[in-house]
């Protein structure tokens, strides 16, 4: 039986994540030996693993990453690489390399340079696989190139690359040793051939596959919104990070409550920047109009019952929500940045606006106003997204 081996950063409930699992439902239907090992060892969606799938994890905490427990957690996983396991040791040349480059470039990504250290102090796998793919960029592509005995490799680029942190210098070379190269969208697999154009024969797209039936189906299922308001709702999914900028969301609200838009904004997620942001959302008065509401464990039944999605973000790699949101056939307000781009048509099933407040606010008043165009916006939306799983095969072909 042919042997694959999936290995991530770690599972908690964002994009790649649930992108992983979908995939891995897909796969338990071919005649393959599946197995999982997560780098941090960590992730709540740990229970949505199949069973079929053999997690190679001999010890796993089910807290997000992304909430405060959590957070003590990884900084438990990675103080115990650095210092227990010498990985400051191993890796200090490199770490001191990066760290003053990325110090003369103004922005020091302390993940960036974990990513390396966890990879180097993980346990090794000493099985051979047929294939083996790392399926996010960072630990889980530098543990495969280096750690893991396969026929076959694949990487898997779900970001915009050099915006996200990554440079060839992290990266050591780690992408010679992939036999395929994927991203998730046409725009990421340009930016990612910009940094290294070398790899151009060997970087294909692939899509990422979502389950339409089920993302239908868990919507219909009980819960949702338990407040009383019976306004206008708007909903954003998201981590509450950096990369996600939603004090511009914030921002973009304040102007529409000035404004005498009658609106409530909701956002799914957590994240590090929970505290920074109540305290903003509170500055500008609007606790009652844009409210946190931390990760859910099904956000289907909140999209459903949602007006307008708004997806406001800096840089994108290919949004499962906003997906998730068409097929619903919700009307969608989205920055105009790469991976966005992709899945909104401008004027034909949803709005791009540029990424500032002024910007973000303007195009949902105009959404609000034209009740006509958002039922056209939603009901293109839902016409425009189909499943395809055919996109496996240029994965499982790597094993022949």
């Amino acid at each position: 039986m042919t042997k694959v081996l999936f290995v991530i950063n770690t599972l908690g409930r964002a994009g790649a994540e649930i992108a992983l699992i979908t995939l891995l439902n897909k796969l338990k239907e071919e005649d393959v030996e599946l197995s999982l090992f997560v780098l941090t060892g960590q992730g709540e969606l740990i229970g949505d693993i199949p069973k079929e799938v053999k997690v190679l994890n001999t010890s796993f905490c089910e807290e997000s990453v992304l909430t405060a427990q959590g957070r003590r957690v990884l900084k438990k996983t990675c103080a115990d690489a650095l210092f227990r396991k010498s990985g400051i040791i191993k890796n200090f040349a490199y770490i001191f390399k990066n760290f003053f480059s990325m110090l003369f470039k103004g922005q020091v990504r302390a993940d960036k340079l974990m990513w390396r250290v966890l990879a180097d102090t993980a346990p090794k796998q000493e099985e051979e696989y047929d294939l083996a793919v790392a399926f996010l960029e960072g630990g889980s592509t530098y543990y495969v190139a280096d750690y893991v005995k396969a026929k076959a490799k694949a990487a898997f680029i779900h970001v915009d690359y050099e915006k996200s942190g990554y440079n060839e210098m992290l990266d050591r070379d780690c992408y010679e040793r992939f036999d395929r190269i994927f991203a998730v969208s046409d725009e990421l697999k340009q930016q990612f051939l910009h940094l290294y154009p070398r790899y151009s024969d060997k970087t294909l797209g692939f899509n990422n596959i979502i389950d339409v039936e089920s993302v239908k189906e868990k919507s219909l299922q009980p819960g949702g919104f338990d407040d009383d308001y019976d306004g206008i709702r708007l909903l954003t999914i998201g981590r509450l990070t950096a990369q996600k900028s939603l004090e511009i969301s914030v921002a973009a609200m304040k102007l529409l409550m000035d404004r005498g838009i009658k609106a409530r904004w909701y956002v799914l997620g957590e994240g590090d920047k929970r505290k920074q942001l109540e305290k903003l959302i509170e500055q500008n008065e609007l606790n009652d109009d844009f409210i946190l509401c931390g990760s859910v464990d099904n956000p289907y039944t909140y999209l459903l019952q949602s007006d307008l999605y708004v997806h406001a973000t800096g840089y994108e790699g290919k949004s499962i929500a906003v997906q998730e949101a068409q097929i619903l056939g919700k009307p969608i307000v989205a920055s105009d940045c790469s991976g966005n781009r992709e899945l909104v048509a401008d004027r034909e099933d949803g709005l791009l606006a540029e990424f500032t407040a002024q910007a973000i606010a303007n195009a949902i008043e105009e959404m609000l106003n034209n009740s006509e165009m958002m039922m056209e916006f939603g009901e293109k939306s839902k016409a425009k997204y189909r499943e395809t799983t055919n996109i496996i095969n240029e994965l499982m072909e790597l094993c022949h």
